[in-house]
């Protein structure tokens, strides 16, 4: 059975599904319609478990394990986030929580992780995972380490895939306006989405639950 891979992408979701070699590369518009659809495996670019009070574990150890890429992990947003209506408010409940206040690419994230976090409902599918693509990436190809925007990046990330999926017919076919560096981020979830399936995924993180019942994990 297939498995996808989705990343967030400008309010709504680049989505691939991975049926053997096979990657067909989909837009999806919420997070309802990711969940909706047919896979054996969803594997989710965004954070899943939120901690009530500060820092999440497996955001930690993702960090480092990525070494100098770490920053490509922003650290979740505490829970009582999700609630916040703008940045102010949200820096503010972030500092009483944790006791520091949250970044804006965090902030920026908030809508996607309020959505999915309402669609998943309670208690959550186990079928739906979080991943993070460069921890993927580098499991797959201990050469990738150049940033994903640049010429060697995108390419380090085209031949890590290659060898496991047909990344190239993918991306030929890929819905019109999407970057490449979304839709290759989709396609490394999908791998991971595989090996969560396949019983074979690596992961990060204490495997707590959050106050919803959500793992605070990171699989790839």
């Amino acid at each position: 059975m297939a498995v996808l891979g989705v990343d967030g992408w400008r309010g709504a979701w680049v989505g691939a599904v991975l049926d053997g070699r096979s990657v067909t590369l989909r837009a999806l518009p919420d997070a309802a319609a990711v969940l909706a659809m047919d896979a054996e495996v969803i594997g989710v670019d965004m954070p899943i478990g939120l901690s009530d009070d500060g820092a999440r574990a497996c955001d930690v150890a993702a960090r480092r394990r990525l070494g100098r890429a770490g920053s490509s992990v922003f650290p979740a947003p505490v829970r009582p986030v999700l609630g916040c209506a703008d940045y102010a408010d949200a820096c503010a409940v972030s500092r009483k929580a944790s006791g520091r206040a949250l970044s804006r690419q965090a902030w920026n994230l908030v809508p996607a992780i309020r959505s999915l976090d309402e669609a998943l409902g309670d208690p959550p599918p186990e079928r739906v995972a979080e991943v993070h693509p460069e921890l993927a990436f580098r499991a797959l190809d201990p050469r990738v380490g150049c940033p994903k925007a640049t010429a060697r990046g995108l390419a380090e990330r085209i031949r890590a895939l290659a060898p496991v999926m047909d990344v190239l017919d993918a991306l030929a076919a890929a819905p019109p306006g999407v970057p490449a560096v979304d839709c290759l981020d989709a396609c490394a979830v999908a791998w991971s989405a595989r090996r969560i399936a396949d019983g074979a995924a690596d992961e990060v993180g204490d495997d707590t639950r959050d106050a919803r019942g959500r793992p605070m994990r990171i699989s790839f």
